[in-house]
Parts: structure tokens; C-alpha cells; sequence
């Protein structure tokens, strides 16, 4: 179903960005405007929980990847902020910058920070054109983030550019099981009941995309491959939950990269 402007529309009405589309990128940023203040509970109900167990296993992981004094840390498309809450806890020294490129997931991210606690900042921008000098972070991260951009190989390389030399990136994103067996469920799953709750959740188009957003996505390999053209010759690939979802642990340098 199409809206009066083209862009594409769930039954509900909601907007369903479309990759082939010139407004892809400001589609997807008001898809997720319009999210922001249910996302945090339709995850945690949609992947039955595993969610919360994912982001800190993936920074349980950094402990090898990280490498001497972590003092800054970059998280982007930072959503509600929960990556970078644990980062900010995990390494209490260091100071955790978090950014998106939605205003209303900014605000939902700082309106979630506890008073007392070890604490990130969170500012609006885009992982396209970070507002940050050359090598001004020791680690960066991104938390389901790459699926949405238009031009992978070019935020790998803008996240290249703000670490420092022997910096590390963590990739985390959804990717197809490898299990024929596994890969069936999730598909039926994720195409199908998903996008079933979202429309009980009266945003039905956001979860329509997701299941699209992941057949668009490269394997684990051409994601190598591009991180190694952006600037990370070394990857240390880890599949979680039968491989629903994988970390991509990358140096940015052959000296200081992840073994794999």
C-alpha cells in the first residue's frame, strides 16, 4: 500500500521505509521517531527476552577486543540508549558519548538515564557525518544499527575515522541462522509473528521492514570483507542464539585487531 507521497504504508497506516527509495534515510528516521517510545518493551516482547541478554554479552566480549585504557567510547544509532548504558557501567572511567540520528529516541534515551549512576551523554547525529575529530575514541559500537544504513561501507568508514589507530569497532546486528533447521523457525518468526505484533502495538510498517531490512543485509562474509575495505583488516565473528544475531569485533589495525 502506498501513501499519497509514494512512500510505502502498512494496512494500518504506518509508514514502511522502502530501500530503493530516494527518501530511504529520512523514512527510516521517521519510522523510528514514531517508535521511540514503545521500542524498548516491543523488543524485549518480540525476541522474548533474549535482547537484554545480547547487548551484554557482545560487551562481555570487548574484554579481549579492547585493548590498554578505554577513555572514550562512541556508541551510534544509540536508540533508548541502552548499549551505552551498560558501556558506561562496564567501563566506568571512560567517558560514553551516544548518538542518533531521531531526536525522539535521543530524548527517550536521556530521559531514561538514573540519577547517580555512571552516566553516557547523548547528542543527535549521524553515523554518515559524525561531528567528532579523527581518532577521538578508543571504541565504537553500534546495536542493530548497520541493517538500516544506506551505505554500510561508508559509516565503517567515518567510524574508522573518529577512532584512534589502534582502535575497536563492535558491529551487533540480527543475521540469518546457518542451521536450515534454526533458520525456519526464526523466519517464521520474524516475518510472521513480528510483524503481527506490531500491528497489535498499532505499528505495523516498522515490523514489516525489519524482516525486509535483514533479506537486504550481506552475510557474515561480505560484512568482513566490507569492514576490512572501510579500514578493519581484522574481524573476530561471534554468532549468538544459534546465530540470530552476531558481533563483529574489529581492529583498526593489523597490530591491534581481534584474533580470530
Amino acid at each position: 500500500m502506498g501513501a499519497p507521497d509514494g512512500r510505502r504504508t502498512a494496512a494500518d497506516g504506518s509508514l514502511r521505509p522502502d530501500r530503493s527509495s530516494p527518501t530511504f534515510e529520512r523514512d527510516v528516521q521517521r519510522m523510528f521517531a514514531t517508535i521511540a517510545d514503545r521500542y524498548d518493551t516491543f523488543n524485549h516482547l518480540a525476541t522474548f527476552g533474549l535482547d537484554l541478554l545480547w547487548r551484554p554479552r557482545a560487551v562481555w566480549g570487548l574484554e579481549r577486543a579492547a585493548h590498554g585504557d578505554c577513555r572514550r567510547i562512541l556508541d551510534v544509532g544509540c536508540g533508548t540508549g541502552a548499549l551505552a548504558r551498560l558501556l558506561a557501567r562496564h567501563f566506568s572511567k571512560a567517558e560514553v558519548v551516544g548518538v542518533d540520528f531521531t531526536s525522539a529516541m535521543v530524548r527517550r534515551a536521556s530521559g531514561l538515564l538514573a540519577r547517580g549512576a555512571a552516566s553516557p551523554r547523548f547528542a543527535v547525529a549521524s553515523v554518515a557525518h559524525l561531528p567528532f575529530a579523527a581518532g577521538s575514541f578508543d571504541l565504537a559500537t553500534s546495536a542493530f544499527v548497520a541493517r538500516n544504513l544506506p551505505d554500510l561501507r561508508g559509516a565503517f568508514a567515518e567510524l574508522r575515522r573518529v577512532l584512534r589507530p589502534a582502535g575497536t569497532l563492535l558491529t551487533l546486528e540480527v543475521s540469518e541462522p546457518s542451521s536450515p533447521l534454526v533458520r525456519s523457525v526464526f523466519h517464521a518468526h520474524f516475518d510472521g509473528a513480528v510483524p503481527l505484533l506490531g500491528r497489535a502495538f498499532g505499528r505495523e510498517g516498522p515490523y514489516r521492514y525489519l524482516p525486509e531490512s535483514l533479506r537486504s543485509f550481506p552475510g557474515r562474509e561480505r560484512v568482513v570483507a566490507t569492514l576490512a575495505d572501510a579500514g578493519f583488516p581484522r574481524t573476530r565473528v561471534v554468532p549468538m542464539s544459534l546465530g540470530i544475531v552476531t558481533a563483529y569485533l574489529s581492529g583498526a589495525s593489523e597490530a591491534a585487531g581481534p584474533q580470530a
